[in-house]
């Protein structure tokens, strides 16, 4: 394809997804925006799906990590602990820094997964609906994501992760997010649907954010991404048949 015709393709795309935008923000007024699939009308947005769509195209994909910017840290912060936990797994990244549910449900329709039959699917978002939707909204856009990833792949398994907490210090969104947690806890089957929380291990006894794991408060460094995947190693190498790599 030519580079005219490439950035037609984009830009086309592009004003699709703007018009789509606004139709469905229309529609979110009166209901939970957490469960109605929207894109976001960004360059860098629509690049990034772009590129994890061309990914999956190839097929090949065992194992995927799904959500927002906690995610996407594997690239970066935490590229040393993902080449030695889930790079050889063949896994592959579909997180997009600020991303909400309702992006991650427009994603999952619009991103090759029909080219590939991966046996995990790891899946933590919902933390940035933390400022506009409720616990229980969140948790129905959560609900959403998992129910869409069950449909499309239905032979694959899904460990769905609790949400991180943000912010130093215990806070109102916190409250929210852990009530949030609670309630998605509950869609575990122990068949196709598993649930882990791991969020004590970021948490220092009186419920504060250890600035050595999440510099921001929000997001691991290296040092909180290997606590991340070793907390997590357990439980991803028994679904997929694999024994357990060392710390």
């Amino acid at each position: 394809m030519t580079q005219r015709k490439t950035y037609l393709r984009k830009w086309a795309l592009a004003g699709t997804l703007a018009a789509a935008v606004a139709t469905v923000a229309i529609s979110a007024v009166a209901a939970n925006s957490a469960t109605i699939p929207i894109p976001r009308d960004q360059p860098r947005w629509l690049e990034r799906h772009q590129s994890m769509s061309d990914r999956l195209k190839e097929g090949h994909a065992n194992v995927l990590w799904i959500g927002d910017s906690i995610v996407e840290r594997w690239e970066n912060k935490g590229k040393p602990v993902w080449d030695k936990y889930y790079a050889h797994r063949d896994a592959v990244n579909l997180g997009i820094s600020g991303d909400n549910t309702e992006h991650v449900l427009w994603r999952l329709d619009h991103c090759n997964l029909e080219c590939v039959a991966p046996k995990l699917a790891i899946v933590m978002i919902g933390q940035n609906n933390g400022g506009s939707n409720t616990a229980e909204e969140i948790a129905e856009g959560v609900s959403a994501v998992v129910m869409k990833l069950r449909q499309k792949l239905p032979n694959m398994k899904i460990l769905l992760l609790a949400i991180f907490f943000r912010g130093e210090k215990p806070n109102d969104e916190q409250i929210k997010l852990a009530k949030t947690n609670d309630i998605v806890a509950k869609m575990a089957d122990g068949q196709h649907i598993f649930y882990l929380n791991i969020n004590k291990v970021f948490l220092h006894p009186d419920g504060t954010i250890p600035k050595s794991l999440m510099p921001d408060f929000e997001h691991p460094n290296e040092k909180g991404c290997r606590v991340w995947a070793e907390a997590l190693e357990p439980t991803v190498a028994e679904l997929l048949g694999e024994v357990a790599i060392k710390p």
